[in-house]
């Protein structure tokens, strides 16, 4: 097993919108078993526990964004199921088992393409490229 810390998450809720969950703390683990399967912890806000909630009552799987070890390194996109949801006098924890997503996860695919959406060409396009690879901002993927 490989143990990595957990920089940032995001759910995707659909190719428009996502929410951003404060993380106080969170852990992210490759199983590195038969099923390359990968756990992430998520330590957060009290308030986001019915959100979680729903999710886990419906057993629906969520599309996740994670940051792993520090806010330059490019997202990971994970398929994921709640396995666990505990609350704490101020906070909760969510258990999210799953697998990552190869399909549409390479992020400078994903920002090239963003950038043609948005009709960038040529120069601008090369620019916008580059500087958007040093500073690596969230990018909406479709489930």
């Amino acid at each position: 097993m490989k143990t990595f810390k957990l920089f940032s998450l995001d759910v995707l809720e659909d190719g428009e919108t996502s929410v951003e969950v404060p993380l106080t703390d969170g852990l992210v683990l490759n199983k590195e078993d038969e099923h390359y399967t990968w756990l992430l912890e998520a330590y957060t806000d009290l308030d986001l526990y019915d959100y979680f909630y729903k999710i886990f009552s419906e057993k629906r799987e969520i599309i996740v964004e994670a940051k792993i070890t520090k806010k330059e390194n490019a997202p990971a996109y994970f398929q994921t199921k709640i396995c666990s949801l505990l609350k704490f006098d101020h906070h909760i924890s969510v258990l999210l088992e799953g697998h990552l997503r190869r399909n549409k996860s390479d992020y400078s695919e994903l920002l090239l393409d963003n950038l043609l959406q948005m009709g960038l060409e040529g120069h601008k396009l090369l620019e916008e490229f580059k500087e958007k690879m040093k500073s690596k901002p969230k990018i909406k993927v479709k489930n």
